[in-house]
């Protein structure tokens, strides 16, 4: 089950009649579920192995125009690996409420906040929308600092690409070292299998949606275009 994490205190505000996971609040029965999906403090991490299914299928959905979609669902694999080549590896996932503190900045504030210099690490994020400018600049910097890190991110869609502030913070952030990627088809599927919640017994299988490889295209053509 999920473990949620306050990043920094603020006043409780009520969820408009459809919530940013795309749950319908007004068909929920339960008092006391609505009541906490109401209450919830906007500013908050939260963490977990296994992320639900109907988050998933709603934040990760590659769309051109990503209304309602204001959090950012970062899956991690980290492997780290020591000097006589044995490899531990760790996996999870973030989210946030794109407010206060970013699941780009938790991850190296709870997750990953010092590396061994005896390690070498290599960071694999998934994540639903690509890093904001200031969250791309604090990874730029991060990266300039830990020679031993190497990060991986794959993201589903691209956020606000047309921005000139975000995309000179991409540039930096791939001159920093990072690979940036959009996600492709296989990959949305990875992340199904490896970080999204199945049922007992048989797993149930990916769908794709309709769109899914044109909308890959369309923000692969961007990222290059931005990365040129």
């Amino acid at each position: 089950m999920a473990q949620k994490e306050e990043a920094t205190a603020a006043t409780a505000a009520a969820e408009p009649a459809a919530s940013q996971n795309g749950e319908d609040l007004e068909n929920l029965d339960d008092p006391e579920k609505l009541k906490e999906l109401i209450e919830l403090p906007p500013f908050e991490i939260v963490t977990g192995e296994r992320l639900p299914v109907n988050f998933f299928k709603f934040q990760f959905r590659n769309v051109e125009y990503s209304s309602g979609r204001n959090k950012t669902f970062l899956c991690y694999v980290v492997e780290a690996q020591g000097k006589g080549g044995q490899v531990q590896a760790t996996r999870g996932y973030l989210e946030d409420e794109h407010a206060a503190a970013h699941a780009e900045e938790a991850f190296f504030n709870t997750i990953l906040p010092a590396c061994d210099p005896a390690l070498r690490y290599t960071v694999t994020w998934y994540v639903s929308s690509s890093p904001c400018a200031a969250c791309a600049d604090r990874i730029a910097r991060t990266l300039g600092q830990t020679k031993n890190l190497r990060l991986l991110i794959l993201a589903g869609r691209l956020l606000l690409w047309e921005e000139p502030d975000v995309r000179a913070a991409l540039r930096r952030l791939a001159e920093a070292g990072c690979r940036l990627r959009v996600m492709k088809p296989q990959d949305f599927e990875y992340v199904w299998q490896q970080f999204v919640e199945q049922e007992e017994g048989e797993p149930k299988a990916f769908e794709p949606w309709e769109d899914i490889q044109e909308n890959f295209l369309y923000y692969e053509e961007k990222l290059a275009d931005i990365l040129k």
